[in-house]
C-alpha cells in the first residue's frame, strides 16, 4: 500500500494570515511558541467502520480539496458522507432545542473511535429535488422569492404585497365578528383579505385534468362485484373499496349504470364526510376528489410505474386555459416592469432574465437588484444559464439538481466550513468540467475544506490532496490503498492509479445499420425543428453541452413518441426506484422468487417462509430489522432490533439452511459472492444464476442483495433497471435508451460498459446512450451531437456521422475534445 509522507507547512494560511495581522513577515516568529489554535489543521478520522470500511484512519488537511476515489463500493461515500458528514450534522443538530429537534431527521453515531477536527459540513448531493408540482427552479433557489418582491415594489398596476405574485398562495377573503374579552367584553366586526397570485383554476399547478370515468370503474358492475379498476382497490380494501360499499349513500349490489341521479352526484362528487365502518370512523367523499387527491396531487415522475400508467390511463393533462400554464391568477400576470410580468421573466432563460435584471435602474431597490443579479451570475458560472425559473424542479437531472443546490453556496461568505460533493461532474459535458473545477477551486480558496467523491480524471488532477480507498468492493473493499497527490496516485499501484490515464481509441470498423427510426420535425422544449435519422442495429451516442437538447430529443421524440411501444423502445433512466426500505435488489429483480422456492425445496416447507414481508418476518420488529422509539418532541430513534439482531427474520426460520446458509446470510452475500454460491454445485439456481449474471454484466457485482434500494446513487439505480429488463423477454428488436449509464462508474469498469453495449448490439437491439465521457463516444458506432451551445443557444443538430468523421472535422466543441482524448 502506497502511502505518502506528511510534513507540517509553517506557512499554512491561518498561521500566515495571523503573522501578517500581528505585522511580522510570515516566518519572522520562529522563536515564538504556535498558538494552540493554529494546531487544528486536519480533519482527523480513526478506526472508521461504517458500512463495509475495515478501521480506516485518514488525516485530511482542511482548507483544501480533498478527492475521494476508488471502485464503485469500495467505501469512498461511507467515510464521507456516511462517517464525517454525517458525525458533523448529527453534533450541529445536537445544539438545538429538544423541540427543534423533533422536527429533524435521527442521525445516530457513526461506528468510529477517534473524529477530531470537524467543521459545520454542507451536503451538495445529487438527491433529486422535491417532487411537489409547485416546486420549481425559481422556488428552490429564493430567485423566485426576490422577484416576488421586486415586482410588489415596482409592478404597474400595483396589485398587493409579494404573496400576491406567489403562485403558491391563494387568495383569501372573509368576514365576520371577534369577540375581544378585555375590560368590558364586547364584539368587533372585521374583514379579512389576502390577495394571492395562485391561479384558482389550476391551483399553482399550471396543468389541469380531465378524467375519463371508464378507467375508475366499470359500471356494468356494482361495488360489491368489483366495480372498480383501480390500482390497489380491492374488493376487501377497507380503506376504499369498503368505505363505499358500507358508507349508506350507495346500494353495494346495484349496477352503478343504475344509479340515480343523487345516487351519481354522491358516488362522484360528495363532499367530505365521516361514515362508520367496522366500529371506524372514516372519510367518505366522492370519487373524482378522492382520485384527485390520491393520485394527482402528486408530481407524475414521482409516482410507481403501474401508478403512472394509470394515471396516463385515465388522466388527461392540459395547460390551464385560465392562467396559460403560469400558474398566477389575473391580477398577478397584469402587473408589470415594462412590458413584462413575473410570468414572462420567469419564464425567460436564467442569462437572459440576468442582463434584464443588469438593465433595471431603480434606486430604491438597489440593494435587492444587486442581490438577485449575483444569484442569476451563479447559475451561469455553473452552467446553468440556460434553465428558466419557472421549470418544474422535478424535471432537473441528478446533476442539474446538484449544481442548483450549490448556486446559494457561491455567494456565501461563510468560511471555514465543508463542502461535500457527491460527483459534481455528473452530467457534465468534458466543457463544463472545467468550470466546475474552477467553482471548487473558488469555494476552497474562499478559505473552506472541500471534500469531493469523484472519477474524472480533470477533477481527481486538481486536487490538493487525494485519498483512494478499494481495493475492491463491497467485503473486498474499505480500506485505504493511497493517501497523497494526484501525481503519487498515478505512480501508485492501486486499482485507479493503473486506470487514471487510460485512453479509449476510435474503432477501426463500425457496424452497418439494419434500419432506421426517423425523427422529423423535432420542437420539444429548445429544439429548433431537428430533423435526423437514427440507425438501428447500432450504438448511437447523443452528445452535446448540458442543455443542448440530448435529452428533449430522446425523451420527447424517441421514447415519447406515439410509435415508441410498436418500436420496442426500452428507456432506462436514473429515476428513483420505487418501493419502501424493505425493498432491496432482491426483491426488485424478482431474485428472491427462485431463491425462496430454492430454500423451501432444501427445508420442505413453504416459500413464505422465506420473505421478512410474510409469514418469516421477525414478531419483534415486523421483519424491519430496527426498532422505533418515539421520544415525545424529540425525534424517534431507530435501534436493531434485538430479538433478530437485525436480521429481519424469525428465530426458527433461519434454523432452516441451504448449502450451509441461512436466508439472512444470502442476502447478505453481494452479487459476486451470491452468483458463485448458486453456481454448479448442490445450490445451484439457475434462474438465481441467470438474473445475478445479468446483475454483474450492468457492473453491480459489489452490491450487497438486501441493500435497501434507498441508499442506491443515480448509476447503481439506472444499471438495476437495466439488469431487470435484460433479464425480461422483450421483442425481437428492441431499442435501449440510456442515460448517462458510466455515472457512478469507476475508470476501470467502463471497459465492462462498453463490453455490455456491444454485447446488447450484437445480439440484435439497437443502443441508444446520453452520454459525455468520451470513452463511450469513441467506442459509438454513429454520433449525433446537438447544439452548438445550450438553451435558446442550442436545439440544432450540429453533427450526425461516425466518431472517426467528428473528430477530422473538428467541427464543434464535442469534436474537439473527442480529438484531444483520442489523440487526434
Amino acid at each position: 500500500m502506497a502511502k505518502s509522507t506528511r510534513s507540517t507547512d509553517p506557512g499554512t494560511p491561518s498561521t500566515t494570515a495571523r503573522r501578517a495581522a500581528d505585522g511580522q513577515a510570515p516566518h519572522a516568529a520562529e522563536g515564538r511558541a504556535p498558538h494552540a489554535a493554529d494546531s487544528h489543521e486536519l480533519i482527523r478520522v480513526h478506526g472508521a467502520r461504517v458500512h463495509n470500511l475495515k478501521d480506516v484512519g485518514v488525516e485530511i488537511p482542511k482548507r483544501r480539496l480533498t478527492v475521494f476515489t476508488g471502485v464503485s463500493g469500495s467505501g469512498k461515500s461511507s467515510l464521507v458522507f456516511g462517517t464525517i458528514a454525517a458525525e458533523s450534522q448529527r453534533l450541529i443538530n445536537d445544539t438545538y432545542s429538544a423541540f427543534v429537534q423533533g422536527f429533524m431527521p435521527t442521525l445516530a453515531r457513526p461506528e468510529v473511535d477517534v473524529l477530531e477536527g470537524l467543521t459545520t459540513a454542507i451536503l451538495v448531493d445529487q438527491r433529486r429535488m422535491g417532487s411537489d408540482p409547485r416546486s420549481t427552479v425559481g422556488t428552490a433557489t429564493d430567485a423566485h422569492a426576490m422577484l416576488r418582491i421586486l415586482f410588489s415594489r415596482l409592478g404597474k398596476p400595483h396589485i398587493g404585497g409579494p404573496a400576491a405574485y406567489a403562485f403558491n398562495v391563494p387568495s383569501v377573503r372573509a368576514s365576520g365578528a371577534i369577540t375581544v374579552e378585555r375590560g368590558a367584553r364586547k364584539a368587533v366586526k372585521t374583514d379579512f383579505h389576502r390577495t394571492g397570485g395562485m391561479c384558482p383554476r389550476c391551483e399553482g399547478r399550471g396543468t389541469v385534468s380531465d378524467i375519463d370515468l371508464t378507467q375508475l370503474y366499470d359500471d356494468s358492475k356494482s361495488i360489491a362485484e368489483g366495480a372498480f379498476t383501480i390500482p390497489g382497490w380491492k374488493s376487501d380494501s377497507f380503506w376504499t373499496v369498503r368505505v363505499y360499499a358500507e358508507s349508506g349513500f350507495l346500494d353495494p349490489g346495484k349496477p352503478i349504470r343504475d344509479y340515480t341521479r343523487k345516487e351519481m352526484r354522491d358516488f362522484l362528487h360528495h363532499e367530505p364526510v365521516k361514515v362508520k365502518v367496522e366500529g371506524v370512523n372514516l372519510t367518505y367523499e366522492g370519487l373524482i376528489p378522492k382520485i384527485q387527491k390520491s393520485f394527482l396531487a402528486k408530481d407524475r415522475e414521482s409516482l410507481q410505474p403501474h401508478i403512472r400508467a394509470f394515471v396516463d390511463r385515465a388522466v388527461t393533462f392540459t395547460t390551464c386555459p385560465e392562467c396559460e400554464g403560469t400558474r398566477l391568477s389575473e391580477g398577478a400576470r397584469s402587473s408589470r416592469i415594462g412590458e413584462l410580468s413575473i410570468a414572462d421573466v420567469c419564464a425567460m432563460q436564467v442569462s437572459d432574465l440576468a442582463d434584464w435584471i443588469a438593465g433595471l435602474d431603480e434606486p430604491s431597490v438597489a440593494p435587492l437588484l444587486t442581490a438577485l443579479r449575483q444569484t442569476l451570475d451563479s447559475f451561469v458560472e455553473i452552467g446553468l444559464g440556460y434553465l428558466a425559473l419557472d421549470r418544474p424542479a422535478g424535471t432537473l437531472s441528478g446533476g442539474e439538481a446538484q449544481r442548483v443546490k450549490m448556486v446559494r453556496h457561491l455567494g456565501s461568505a461563510l468560511t471555514d466550513v465543508t463542502y461535500v460533493f457527491d460527483e459534481p461532474t455528473a452530467g457534465l459535458h468534458p466543457h463544463d468540467v472545467r468550470r466546475m473545477n474552477e467553482l471548487l477551486l473558488r469555494l476552497r480558496d474562499k478559505g473552506n475544506t472541500v471534500l469531493v467523491v469523484e472519477h474524472e480524471p480533470e477533477t481527481i488532477a486538481i486536487a490538493d490532496h487525494v485519498v483512494d480507498l478499494g481495493p475492491g468492493a463491497g467485503p473486498a473493499g474499505g480500506t485505504v490503498c493511497f493517501e497523497g497527490t494526484a501525481d503519487g496516485l498515478r505512480a501508485a499501484d492501486t486499482v485507479t492509479g493503473r486506470h487514471l490515464d487510460d485512453r479509449a481509441s476510435l474503432k477501426k470498423t463500425v457496424r452497418e445499420p439494419t434500419g432506421t427510426l426517423e425523427i422529423r420535425g423535432a420542437r420539444t422544449n429548445n429544439l429548433r425543428g431537428v430533423d435526423v435519422d437514427i440507425p438501428l442495429g447500432t450504438l448511437v451516442v447523443v452528445t452535446g453541452v448540458a442543455g443542448s437538447g440530448k435529452s428533449s430529443l430522446v425523451q420527447g421524440s424517441l421514447v415519447g413518441s406515439p410509435g415508441a411501444a410498436e418500436c420496442g423502445v426500452v428507456s432506462v433512466d436514473q429515476s428513483p426506484v420505487r418501493g419502501s426500505r424493505r425493498s432491496n435488489p432482491a426483491t426488485y429483480t424478482g431474485l428472491l422468487d427462485p431463491v425462496r422456492k430454492a430454500f423451501a425445496k432444501a427445508n420442505g416447507v413453504k416459500p413464505a417462509l422465506f420473505s421478512a414481508n410474510s409469514e418469516g418476518a421477525c414478531p419483534g420488529c415486523h421483519g424491519t430489522g430496527v426498532l422505533y422509539t418515539e421520544l415525545a418532541t424529540m425525534a424517534p430513534v431507530a435501534t436493531t432490533c434485538e430479538e433478530c439482531e437485525g436480521k429481519r427474520f424469525q428465530a426458527a426460520v433461519l434454523e432452516y439452511h441451504l448449502g450451509g446458509r441461512d436466508i439472512s446470510e444470502v442476502l447478505a452475500m453481494t452479487v459476486d459472492e451470491a452468483a458463485a454460491f448458486f453456481g454448479p454445485g448442490e445450490t445451484h439456481t439457475p434462474a438465481a444464476r441467470r438474473v445475478l449474471d445479468h446483475l454483474a454484466d450492468v457492473g453491480l457485482g459489489h452490491l450487497s442483495l438486501g441493500r435497501p434500494l434507498t441508499t442506491l446513487s443515480g448509476g447503481e439505480r439506472q444499471r438495476l433497471k437495466l439488469a431487470t429488463h435484460l433479464a425480461a423477454k422483450s421483442g425481437d428488436h428492441p431499442v435501449y435508451v440510456l442515460d448517462e449509464p458510466t455515472t457512478g462508474l469507476h475508470l476501470a469498469d467502463v471497459a465492462q460498459l462498453l463490453a455490455l453495449l456491444d454485447r446488447l448490439v450484437d445480439s440484435g437491439k439497437s443502443v441508444v446512450v446520453v452520454e459525455h465521457h468520451q470513452a463511450v463516444m469513441a467506442h459509438a458506432d454513429w454520433i449525433i451531437d446537438l447544439g452548438p451551445g445550450a438553451g435558446h443557444e442550442g436545439g440544432r443538430l450540429v453533427f450526425a456521422g461516425t466518431p472517426a468523421e467528428l473528430v477530422a472535422g473538428r467541427g464543434t466543441v464535442t469534436g474537439e475534445y473527442l480529438a484531444r482524448y483520442v489523440g487526434g
